[in-house]
Protein backbone atom coordinates (compact mmCIF):
# COMPACT_ATOMS: atom_id res chain seq x y z
CA UNK A 1 0.00 0.00 0.00
CA UNK A 2 1.30 3.44 -0.63
CA UNK A 3 1.68 5.74 1.71
CA UNK A 4 3.66 8.85 2.90
CA UNK A 5 6.03 7.08 4.67
CA UNK A 6 6.92 4.39 1.60
CA UNK A 7 7.11 7.50 -0.82
CA UNK A 8 9.54 9.49 1.59
CA UNK A 9 11.29 6.09 2.14
CA UNK A 10 12.15 5.82 -1.84
CA UNK A 11 13.45 8.90 -1.92
CA UNK A 12 15.20 9.14 1.27
CA UNK A 13 13.52 12.13 2.37
CA UNK A 14 11.93 13.06 6.36
CA UNK A 15 8.61 13.92 7.88
CA UNK A 16 8.93 16.87 9.47
CA UNK A 17 5.88 16.44 11.90
CA UNK A 18 2.67 14.20 11.68
CA UNK A 19 4.69 10.39 12.32
CA UNK A 20 1.76 9.27 13.50
CA UNK A 21 -0.30 9.98 10.53
CA UNK A 22 2.57 9.15 8.17
CA UNK A 23 1.03 5.49 7.61
CA UNK A 24 -2.54 6.67 5.71
CA UNK A 25 -2.81 5.17 2.61
CA UNK A 26 -2.16 7.94 -0.50
CA UNK A 27 -5.19 7.64 -3.31
CA UNK A 28 -3.26 9.85 -5.79
CA UNK A 29 -0.42 12.50 -6.13
CA UNK A 30 -1.61 15.96 -6.91
CA UNK A 31 0.47 19.17 -7.45
CA UNK A 32 -1.02 22.50 -6.60
CA UNK A 33 0.01 26.26 -6.83
CA UNK A 34 -3.51 27.43 -5.48
CA UNK A 35 -4.30 29.28 -2.34
CA UNK A 36 -7.16 26.85 -1.91
CA UNK A 37 -6.56 23.55 -3.78
CA UNK A 38 -9.39 21.99 -1.81
CA UNK A 39 -11.74 21.83 -4.89
CA UNK A 40 -10.43 19.50 -7.08
CA UNK A 41 -9.71 17.47 -4.27
CA UNK A 42 -11.64 14.26 -2.77
CA UNK A 43 -9.51 13.35 0.15
CA UNK A 44 -6.81 10.77 0.09
CA UNK A 45 -4.38 13.26 -1.60
CA UNK A 46 -0.54 13.90 -1.53
CA UNK A 47 -0.47 17.90 -2.23
CA UNK A 48 3.05 18.66 -3.33
CA UNK A 49 3.83 22.78 -4.08
CA UNK A 50 6.30 25.25 -4.18
CA UNK A 51 4.16 27.64 -1.67
CA UNK A 52 4.45 30.51 -4.10
CA UNK A 53 1.18 32.01 -2.52
CA UNK A 54 1.61 31.01 1.21
CA UNK A 55 3.99 34.31 1.42
CA UNK A 56 2.28 35.40 5.38
CA UNK A 57 1.98 32.88 8.36
CA UNK A 58 -2.34 33.40 8.00
CA UNK A 59 -2.26 31.67 4.59
CA UNK A 60 0.34 29.41 5.38
CA UNK A 61 -1.50 28.28 8.14
CA UNK A 62 -5.15 28.59 6.49
CA UNK A 63 -3.79 26.45 3.86
CA UNK A 64 -3.15 23.75 6.01
CA UNK A 65 -6.50 23.51 7.95
CA UNK A 66 -8.09 23.37 4.60
CA UNK A 67 -5.78 20.23 3.84
CA UNK A 68 -6.65 18.75 6.70
CA UNK A 69 -10.28 19.58 6.47
CA UNK A 70 -10.46 18.12 2.83
CA UNK A 71 -8.42 14.65 4.46
CA UNK A 72 -5.80 15.00 2.49
CA UNK A 73 -2.83 12.49 3.05
CA UNK A 74 0.30 14.56 3.34
CA UNK A 75 2.27 18.02 2.28
CA UNK A 76 5.25 18.23 0.44
CA UNK A 77 7.05 21.83 0.17
CA UNK A 78 9.57 22.47 -2.25
CA UNK A 79 12.24 24.49 -0.78
CA UNK A 80 14.71 26.75 -2.58
CA UNK A 81 12.23 27.88 -4.58
CA UNK A 82 9.69 31.21 -2.62
CA UNK A 83 10.51 29.20 0.75
CA UNK A 84 14.21 28.60 1.54
CA UNK A 85 13.20 25.92 4.66
CA UNK A 86 10.06 24.87 5.82
CA UNK A 87 7.92 28.19 7.53
CA UNK A 88 7.21 27.59 11.30
CA UNK A 89 3.94 28.66 10.59
CA UNK A 90 3.25 25.93 8.60
CA UNK A 91 5.44 23.50 10.65
CA UNK A 92 2.84 24.07 13.77
CA UNK A 93 0.02 24.20 12.07
CA UNK A 94 0.61 21.04 10.32
CA UNK A 95 1.58 19.42 13.64
CA UNK A 96 -1.40 21.08 15.47
CA UNK A 97 -3.44 19.12 12.68
CA UNK A 98 -1.94 15.81 12.58
CA UNK A 99 -0.84 16.26 8.91
CA UNK A 100 2.37 15.06 7.44
CA UNK A 101 4.89 17.38 6.32
CA UNK A 102 8.28 16.98 4.50
CA UNK A 103 10.34 19.34 2.27
CA UNK A 104 11.17 18.36 -1.12
CA UNK A 105 14.81 19.60 -2.20
CA UNK A 106 15.76 21.55 -5.03
CA UNK A 107 17.14 18.96 -6.98
CA UNK A 108 14.12 16.29 -6.69
CA UNK A 109 11.70 17.35 -9.50
CA UNK A 110 7.56 17.09 -9.14
CA UNK A 111 7.74 14.98 -11.83
CA UNK A 112 9.68 12.24 -10.35
CA UNK A 113 7.43 11.88 -7.46
CA UNK A 114 4.12 11.66 -9.33
CA UNK A 115 5.80 9.03 -11.62
CA UNK A 116 6.80 7.11 -8.98
CA UNK A 117 3.64 7.23 -7.12
CA UNK A 118 1.43 6.49 -10.26
CA UNK A 119 3.51 3.51 -11.15
CA UNK A 120 2.71 2.46 -7.64
CA UNK A 121 -0.50 2.99 -7.55
CA UNK A 122 -1.11 1.04 -10.86
CA UNK A 123 0.69 -1.97 -9.67
CA UNK A 124 -1.28 -1.80 -6.45
CA UNK A 125 -4.54 -1.67 -8.43
CA UNK A 126 -3.28 -4.58 -10.94
CA UNK A 127 -2.74 -6.39 -7.93
CA UNK A 128 -5.54 -5.87 -6.12
CA UNK A 129 -7.67 -6.43 -9.39
CA UNK A 130 -6.29 -9.95 -9.91
CA UNK A 131 -6.58 -11.10 -5.92
CA UNK A 132 -10.39 -10.09 -6.30
CA UNK A 133 -10.58 -12.17 -10.04
CA UNK A 134 -8.67 -14.82 -7.79
CA UNK A 135 -11.24 -14.77 -4.47
CA UNK A 136 -14.38 -14.74 -7.27
CA UNK A 137 -13.02 -17.63 -9.13
CA UNK A 138 -12.89 -19.55 -5.49
CA UNK A 139 -16.40 -18.42 -4.41
CA UNK A 140 -17.75 -18.96 -7.39
CA UNK A 141 -16.05 -22.79 -7.50
CA UNK A 142 -17.67 -23.03 -4.13
CA UNK A 143 -21.12 -22.03 -4.88
CA UNK A 144 -21.30 -24.64 -7.89
CA UNK A 145 -20.00 -27.14 -5.63
CA UNK A 146 -22.72 -26.11 -3.39
CA UNK A 147 -20.10 -25.98 -0.57
CA UNK A 148 -22.90 -24.03 1.66
CA UNK A 149 -23.24 -20.44 2.92
CA UNK A 150 -20.78 -21.23 6.35
CA UNK A 151 -17.40 -22.19 4.21
CA UNK A 152 -18.20 -18.81 1.58
CA UNK A 153 -18.23 -17.17 4.55
CA UNK A 154 -14.74 -18.76 5.90
CA UNK A 155 -13.29 -18.35 2.44
CA UNK A 156 -14.56 -14.55 2.38
CA UNK A 157 -12.96 -13.84 5.85
CA UNK A 158 -9.60 -15.38 4.97
CA UNK A 159 -9.63 -13.38 1.66
CA UNK A 160 -9.37 -9.78 4.00
CA UNK A 161 -7.55 -11.37 6.52
CA UNK A 162 -10.07 -11.02 9.14
CA UNK A 163 -13.91 -11.73 9.56
CA UNK A 164 -17.10 -11.90 7.93
CA UNK A 165 -20.54 -11.37 9.33
CA UNK A 166 -24.16 -11.63 7.23
CA UNK A 167 -27.17 -9.98 8.82
CA UNK A 168 -30.68 -10.56 7.48
CA UNK A 169 -33.32 -8.21 6.62
CA UNK A 170 -34.18 -8.18 10.27
CA UNK A 171 -30.91 -6.75 11.33
CA UNK A 172 -30.57 -10.52 12.56
CA UNK A 173 -27.12 -12.27 12.46
CA UNK A 174 -27.43 -15.36 9.63
CA UNK A 175 -23.75 -15.90 10.02
CA UNK A 176 -20.28 -15.84 11.25
CA UNK A 177 -16.79 -16.54 10.52
CA UNK A 178 -15.07 -17.31 12.74
CA UNK A 179 -17.28 -17.53 15.42
CA UNK A 180 -14.70 -17.61 18.12
CA UNK A 181 -12.05 -14.71 17.15
CA UNK A 182 -13.89 -12.81 14.48
CA UNK A 183 -16.11 -10.17 15.73
CA UNK A 184 -16.47 -9.27 19.67
CA UNK A 185 -20.20 -9.29 20.68
CA UNK A 186 -19.62 -5.46 21.02
CA UNK A 187 -18.14 -5.22 18.18
CA UNK A 188 -20.83 -7.31 15.97
CA UNK A 189 -23.24 -4.85 18.02
CA UNK A 190 -21.87 -1.83 17.66
CA UNK A 191 -21.22 -2.32 13.39
CA UNK A 192 -25.00 -4.11 13.54
CA UNK A 193 -26.49 -0.81 14.68
CA UNK A 194 -24.66 1.24 12.41
CA UNK A 195 -26.30 -1.38 9.27
CA UNK A 196 -29.51 -0.71 10.56
CA UNK A 197 -29.33 2.98 11.08
CA UNK A 198 -28.51 3.52 7.43
CA UNK A 199 -30.94 0.39 5.96
CA UNK A 200 -33.65 2.26 8.15
CA UNK A 201 -33.05 5.63 6.65
CA UNK A 202 -33.11 3.84 2.77
CA UNK A 203 -29.11 4.18 2.52
CA UNK A 204 -28.36 0.96 0.90
CA UNK A 205 -24.66 1.20 -0.14
CA UNK A 206 -21.68 0.21 0.74
CA UNK A 207 -19.77 2.04 3.54
CA UNK A 208 -16.61 1.73 5.95
CA UNK A 209 -17.86 1.75 9.56
CA UNK A 210 -17.34 5.45 10.96
CA UNK A 211 -17.97 4.39 14.87
CA UNK A 212 -16.98 1.92 17.73
CA UNK A 213 -13.63 -0.57 17.64
CA UNK A 214 -14.12 -1.20 13.77
CA UNK A 215 -14.36 2.18 12.72
CA UNK A 216 -12.13 2.61 9.27
CA UNK A 217 -10.91 -1.38 9.22
CA UNK A 218 -14.73 -2.37 8.66
CA UNK A 219 -16.87 -1.97 5.44
CA UNK A 220 -20.30 -3.16 4.89
CA UNK A 221 -22.51 -3.86 1.86
CA UNK A 222 -25.90 -4.88 0.40
CA UNK A 223 -26.33 -8.44 -0.51
CA UNK A 224 -28.55 -8.17 -4.01
CA UNK A 225 -31.09 -10.91 -2.96
CA UNK A 226 -33.43 -8.59 -5.19
CA UNK A 227 -36.38 -8.79 -3.52
CA UNK A 228 -35.24 -8.32 0.12
CA UNK A 229 -37.57 -4.80 0.08
CA UNK A 230 -36.44 -1.63 1.64
CA UNK A 231 -34.45 -3.17 4.19
CA UNK A 232 -31.94 -6.44 2.93
CA UNK A 233 -29.23 -8.54 3.70
CA UNK A 234 -25.69 -6.92 4.29
CA UNK A 235 -22.68 -8.32 4.48
CA UNK A 236 -19.88 -7.15 6.93
CA UNK A 237 -15.94 -7.62 6.21
CA UNK A 238 -13.58 -6.73 9.39
CA UNK A 239 -9.58 -6.70 9.19
CA UNK A 240 -7.51 -7.62 11.94
CA UNK A 241 -5.28 -4.66 11.81
CA UNK A 242 -4.61 -1.66 9.04
CA UNK A 243 -7.30 0.13 7.31
CA UNK A 244 -10.14 -1.10 4.74
CA UNK A 245 -8.42 -0.26 1.20
CA UNK A 246 -9.76 -0.62 -2.48
CA UNK A 247 -8.83 -4.45 -2.45
CA UNK A 248 -11.29 -4.94 0.69
CA UNK A 249 -14.37 -2.52 -0.83
CA UNK A 250 -13.66 -4.73 -3.82
CA UNK A 251 -13.74 -8.20 -2.23
CA UNK A 252 -16.66 -7.35 -0.45
CA UNK A 253 -18.88 -6.36 -3.08
CA UNK A 254 -17.56 -9.82 -4.84
CA UNK A 255 -18.24 -11.88 -1.75
CA UNK A 256 -21.96 -10.19 -1.66
CA UNK A 257 -22.70 -11.55 -5.05
CA UNK A 258 -21.14 -14.61 -3.86
CA UNK A 259 -23.55 -14.60 -0.87
CA UNK A 260 -26.52 -13.59 -3.03
CA UNK A 261 -26.17 -16.57 -5.33
CA UNK A 262 -25.59 -19.36 -2.71
CA UNK A 263 -29.07 -18.30 -0.49
CA UNK A 264 -31.07 -17.84 -3.90
CA UNK A 265 -29.62 -21.63 -4.79
CA UNK A 266 -30.71 -22.73 -1.19
CA UNK A 267 -33.79 -20.83 -1.63
CA UNK A 268 -34.79 -22.90 -4.50
CA UNK A 269 -33.75 -26.08 -3.16
CA UNK A 270 -36.05 -25.34 -0.45
CA UNK A 271 -39.13 -24.60 -2.71
CA UNK A 272 -38.01 -27.79 -4.77
CA UNK A 273 -38.22 -29.90 -1.87
CA UNK A 274 -41.12 -28.38 -0.65
CA UNK A 275 -42.75 -28.59 -3.54
CA UNK A 276 -41.75 -32.00 -3.78
CA UNK A 277 -42.86 -33.18 -0.55
CA UNK A 278 -46.71 -31.38 -1.52
CA UNK A 279 -46.93 -33.69 -3.87
CA UNK A 280 -46.11 -36.75 -1.61
CA UNK A 281 -48.85 -35.76 0.62
CA UNK A 282 -51.52 -35.08 -1.45
CA UNK A 283 -50.80 -38.00 -3.17
CA UNK A 284 -50.19 -40.23 0.06
CA UNK A 285 -53.71 -38.96 1.46
CA UNK A 286 -55.62 -38.69 -1.47
CA UNK A 287 -56.13 -42.42 -1.58
CA UNK A 288 -55.63 -42.89 -4.95
CA UNK A 289 -52.35 -45.05 -4.53
CA UNK A 290 -52.05 -48.48 -3.42
CA UNK A 291 -50.21 -49.34 -0.51
CA UNK A 292 -46.78 -49.89 -2.51
CA UNK A 293 -46.64 -46.82 -4.49
CA UNK A 294 -47.12 -44.68 -0.71
CA UNK A 295 -44.49 -46.50 0.38
CA UNK A 296 -42.47 -45.92 -2.44
CA UNK A 297 -43.04 -42.57 -2.15
CA UNK A 298 -41.99 -42.19 1.59
CA UNK A 299 -39.06 -43.92 0.94
CA UNK A 300 -36.58 -41.51 -0.30
CA UNK A 301 -37.81 -39.44 3.07
CA UNK A 302 -36.37 -42.36 5.40
CA UNK A 303 -39.86 -43.41 6.06
CA UNK A 304 -40.36 -47.43 6.29
CA UNK A 305 -43.44 -49.32 7.23
CA UNK A 306 -44.40 -47.38 10.24
CA UNK A 307 -46.10 -43.99 10.04
CA UNK A 308 -47.61 -41.38 12.10
CA UNK A 309 -49.31 -38.16 10.96
CA UNK A 310 -49.04 -34.73 12.61
CA UNK A 311 -50.91 -31.27 12.17
CA UNK A 312 -50.32 -28.10 12.71
CA UNK A 313 -52.50 -25.19 12.57
CA UNK A 314 -51.09 -21.76 12.55
CA UNK A 315 -50.67 -18.41 11.00
CA UNK A 316 -48.82 -19.59 7.71
CA UNK A 317 -45.47 -18.55 7.05
CA UNK A 318 -43.34 -19.95 3.86
CA UNK A 319 -40.54 -21.43 6.26
CA UNK A 320 -43.06 -23.84 8.51
CA UNK A 321 -42.59 -26.82 6.83
CA UNK A 322 -38.65 -26.84 7.15
CA UNK A 323 -38.85 -25.74 10.62
CA UNK A 324 -41.02 -28.42 11.73
CA UNK A 325 -39.21 -31.04 9.76
CA UNK A 326 -35.79 -29.98 10.89
CA UNK A 327 -37.10 -29.97 14.71
CA UNK A 328 -38.24 -33.78 14.63
CA UNK A 329 -35.35 -36.41 15.08
CA UNK A 330 -36.89 -38.87 13.33
CA UNK A 331 -37.61 -39.20 9.12
CA UNK A 332 -40.08 -36.78 8.02
CA UNK A 333 -41.75 -35.47 4.75
CA UNK A 334 -43.68 -32.06 5.99
CA UNK A 335 -46.01 -29.40 3.73
CA UNK A 336 -49.22 -27.41 3.85
CA UNK A 337 -52.02 -29.63 2.56
CA UNK A 338 -55.78 -29.18 2.32
CA UNK A 339 -57.01 -32.12 2.62
CA UNK A 340 -58.41 -31.47 5.73
CA UNK A 341 -60.85 -29.10 3.60
CA UNK A 342 -58.56 -26.30 4.89
CA UNK A 343 -54.71 -25.52 4.43
CA UNK A 344 -52.99 -27.56 7.89
CA UNK A 345 -49.42 -28.10 8.03
CA UNK A 346 -48.87 -31.64 8.03
CA UNK A 347 -46.20 -33.99 8.90
CA UNK A 348 -45.91 -37.46 7.76
CA UNK A 349 -42.91 -39.06 9.99
CA UNK A 350 -41.52 -43.07 11.04
CA UNK A 351 -41.58 -42.47 14.90
CA UNK A 352 -39.55 -45.46 15.45
CA UNK A 353 -39.62 -46.08 19.15
CA UNK A 354 -40.88 -42.46 19.78
CA UNK A 355 -44.03 -41.23 21.03
CA UNK A 356 -45.84 -39.45 18.15
CA UNK A 357 -47.45 -37.22 20.58
CA UNK A 358 -44.28 -36.21 21.97
CA UNK A 359 -42.94 -35.65 18.51
CA UNK A 360 -45.51 -33.20 17.67
CA UNK A 361 -45.15 -31.70 21.28
CA UNK A 362 -41.36 -30.84 19.84
CA UNK A 363 -42.78 -29.41 16.01
CA UNK A 364 -45.24 -26.87 18.09
CA UNK A 365 -42.41 -25.64 20.69
CA UNK A 366 -40.58 -25.14 17.27
CA UNK A 367 -43.39 -23.36 15.47
CA UNK A 368 -44.54 -21.77 18.23
CA UNK A 369 -40.70 -19.95 18.95
CA UNK A 370 -41.86 -17.24 16.22
CA UNK A 371 -44.77 -15.90 18.71
CA UNK A 372 -47.71 -17.27 17.13
CA UNK A 373 -50.34 -19.44 18.61
CA UNK A 374 -50.22 -23.17 17.26
CA UNK A 375 -52.49 -26.37 17.53
CA UNK A 376 -51.72 -29.63 17.04
CA UNK A 377 -52.32 -33.25 16.98
CA UNK A 378 -50.84 -36.59 16.39
CA UNK A 379 -52.28 -39.89 15.34
CA UNK A 380 -50.87 -43.27 16.89
CA UNK A 381 -48.11 -45.19 15.13
CA UNK A 382 -49.52 -47.37 12.58
CA UNK A 383 -48.83 -49.06 9.32
CA UNK A 384 -48.63 -47.25 6.22
CA UNK A 385 -51.68 -49.15 4.74
CA UNK A 386 -53.74 -46.99 7.24
CA UNK A 387 -51.68 -43.84 6.45
CA UNK A 388 -55.27 -42.27 5.45
CA UNK A 389 -56.93 -43.20 9.09
CA UNK A 390 -54.31 -41.81 10.94
CA UNK A 391 -54.15 -38.59 8.83
CA UNK A 392 -57.94 -38.27 9.45
CA UNK A 393 -57.47 -39.92 13.09
CA UNK A 394 -55.19 -36.34 13.78
CA UNK A 395 -57.39 -34.41 12.51
CA UNK A 396 -60.87 -35.34 14.32
CA UNK A 397 -58.27 -35.37 17.40
CA UNK A 398 -57.34 -31.23 16.22
CA UNK A 399 -60.94 -30.94 15.56
CA UNK A 400 -62.60 -32.21 18.35
CA UNK A 401 -60.21 -30.00 20.90
CA UNK A 402 -61.00 -26.69 19.07
CA UNK A 403 -63.96 -25.46 21.36
CA UNK A 404 -62.75 -26.71 24.15
CA UNK A 405 -62.45 -22.75 25.61
CA UNK A 406 -58.86 -23.57 27.21
CA UNK A 407 -59.17 -26.98 28.41
CA UNK A 408 -56.99 -28.48 25.35
CA UNK A 409 -53.98 -30.32 25.32
CA UNK A 410 -50.91 -29.08 24.30
CA UNK A 411 -50.91 -31.98 21.58
CA UNK A 412 -54.46 -33.44 20.62
CA UNK A 413 -54.59 -37.29 20.47
CA UNK A 414 -56.76 -40.54 19.99
CA UNK A 415 -57.81 -39.97 23.64
CA UNK A 416 -59.65 -37.01 22.84
CA UNK A 417 -61.87 -37.69 19.71
CA UNK A 418 -64.77 -37.73 21.21
CA UNK A 419 -67.74 -38.51 19.01
CA UNK A 420 -65.52 -39.19 16.31
CA UNK A 421 -64.37 -42.53 17.67
CA UNK A 422 -67.67 -43.58 16.18
CA UNK A 423 -66.68 -42.68 12.50
CA UNK A 424 -63.40 -44.29 12.92
CA UNK A 425 -64.00 -47.17 14.30
CA UNK A 426 -66.42 -48.05 11.35
CA UNK A 427 -64.60 -49.70 8.96
CA UNK A 428 -67.41 -49.77 6.21
CA UNK A 429 -67.01 -47.31 3.85
CA UNK A 430 -69.75 -48.00 2.17
CA UNK A 431 -72.08 -47.37 5.16
CA UNK A 432 -70.69 -44.10 5.97
CA UNK A 433 -70.55 -43.50 2.38
CA UNK A 434 -74.35 -43.67 2.38
CA UNK A 435 -74.68 -41.66 5.14
CA UNK A 436 -72.95 -39.33 3.72
CA UNK A 437 -75.01 -39.25 0.45
CA UNK A 438 -77.88 -39.40 2.51
CA UNK A 439 -77.50 -36.05 4.19
CA UNK A 440 -75.08 -34.14 1.97
CA UNK A 441 -76.57 -35.52 -1.12
CA UNK A 442 -78.87 -32.70 -1.30
CA UNK A 443 -76.50 -30.12 -1.50
CA UNK A 444 -73.88 -31.41 -3.72
CA UNK A 445 -76.52 -33.02 -6.40
CA UNK A 446 -78.76 -30.19 -6.47
CA UNK A 447 -76.85 -26.68 -6.76
CA UNK A 448 -74.39 -28.37 -9.40
CA UNK A 449 -70.93 -26.13 -8.97
CA UNK A 450 -72.87 -23.83 -6.57
CA UNK A 451 -72.81 -27.41 -4.26
CA UNK A 452 -69.25 -27.43 -3.62
CA UNK A 453 -69.18 -23.38 -2.38
CA UNK A 454 -72.28 -24.73 -0.57
CA UNK A 455 -70.62 -27.86 1.32
CA UNK A 456 -67.61 -25.37 2.20
CA UNK A 457 -70.19 -22.70 3.83
CA UNK A 458 -71.85 -25.44 5.65
CA UNK A 459 -68.66 -26.75 7.33
CA UNK A 460 -67.14 -23.29 8.38
CA UNK A 461 -70.30 -22.70 9.55
CA UNK A 462 -70.60 -25.70 12.17
CA UNK A 463 -66.80 -25.81 12.79
CA UNK A 464 -67.13 -21.96 14.05
CA UNK A 465 -70.39 -23.05 16.34
CA UNK A 466 -73.06 -20.96 14.16
CA UNK A 467 -70.76 -17.67 14.98
CA UNK A 468 -71.37 -15.86 11.74
CA UNK A 469 -68.70 -13.41 11.64
CA UNK A 470 -65.83 -15.98 12.15
CA UNK A 471 -67.53 -18.63 9.70
CA UNK A 472 -67.58 -15.33 7.25
CA UNK A 473 -64.18 -14.56 7.71
CA UNK A 474 -63.06 -17.98 7.05
CA UNK A 475 -64.89 -17.61 3.90
CA UNK A 476 -63.68 -14.85 2.62
CA UNK A 477 -67.83 -13.55 2.18
CA UNK A 478 -70.19 -11.03 3.90
CA UNK A 479 -71.87 -12.28 6.57
CA UNK A 480 -75.30 -11.82 4.56
CA UNK A 481 -73.86 -13.92 1.99
CA UNK A 482 -73.09 -16.95 4.29
CA UNK A 483 -76.85 -16.22 5.73
CA UNK A 484 -78.06 -16.76 2.82
CA UNK A 485 -76.31 -19.84 2.02
CA UNK A 486 -77.39 -21.44 4.90
CA UNK A 487 -80.80 -20.93 4.56
CA UNK A 488 -80.52 -22.31 1.42
CA UNK A 489 -79.05 -25.12 2.97
CA UNK A 490 -81.40 -25.61 5.01
CA UNK A 491 -84.41 -25.98 2.15
CA UNK A 492 -82.23 -28.03 0.46
CA UNK A 493 -81.98 -30.42 3.17
CA UNK A 494 -84.87 -29.79 5.19
CA UNK A 495 -82.78 -29.52 8.07
CA UNK A 496 -82.90 -26.96 10.64
CA UNK A 497 -79.33 -25.35 11.73
CA UNK A 498 -80.44 -23.87 14.72
CA UNK A 499 -81.38 -26.91 15.95
CA UNK A 500 -78.54 -29.49 17.56
CA UNK A 501 -79.67 -32.57 16.70
CA UNK A 502 -79.80 -30.96 13.05
CA UNK A 503 -76.42 -29.53 13.37
CA UNK A 504 -74.85 -32.99 15.12
CA UNK A 505 -76.33 -34.76 12.46
CA UNK A 506 -74.76 -32.67 9.18
CA UNK A 507 -71.49 -32.46 11.48
CA UNK A 508 -71.19 -36.75 11.32
CA UNK A 509 -72.18 -36.38 7.52
CA UNK A 510 -69.39 -33.83 6.73
CA UNK A 511 -66.93 -36.07 8.43
CA UNK A 512 -67.82 -39.49 7.34
CA UNK A 513 -68.23 -38.13 3.57
CA UNK A 514 -63.94 -37.03 4.11
CA UNK A 515 -63.36 -40.05 5.52
CA UNK A 516 -64.35 -42.17 2.34
CA UNK A 517 -63.24 -39.93 -0.42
Amino acid sequence: MLSVRSLLDEFGLELAVGGASGRSPIRWVHISELEDPTPFLSGGELLLTTGINLKTAARQRRFVRLLAGKGAAGLGLAVGHDHPALPPALVEEAEARGLPLFELPFELPFIAITEWASTRLINEGYAALERSVEVHARLEAMVLAERGLPEIMRVIAESVSGAALLLDDRGLELGRHPRERGFSRRAAAEITAEVNERAQAGRQAAFVAERGSLAGRAVAVPVPLGDSGNRGHWLVLARRGGEIGDLERLLARQAATAIALEMMRERAVRETERRLAGDVLAEALGGNLDDEDVRGRLQPFGIGDRVAVLLFELEESADDAAVLAGSLAVPAVAAVNAAAGRPLLCAIVDPGDRDPVELAREGRAALAASGRAVRAAASRATGVASLRRAFHEARCALEATAMANGGAPDVASHRDLGAFTLLLSLHDDEALRTYADELLGPIADGEGEYGAELLRSLEAFIERNGQWERAARDLYCHRHTLRYRIRRIEELTGRDLGQAQDRIELWLALRARELVR
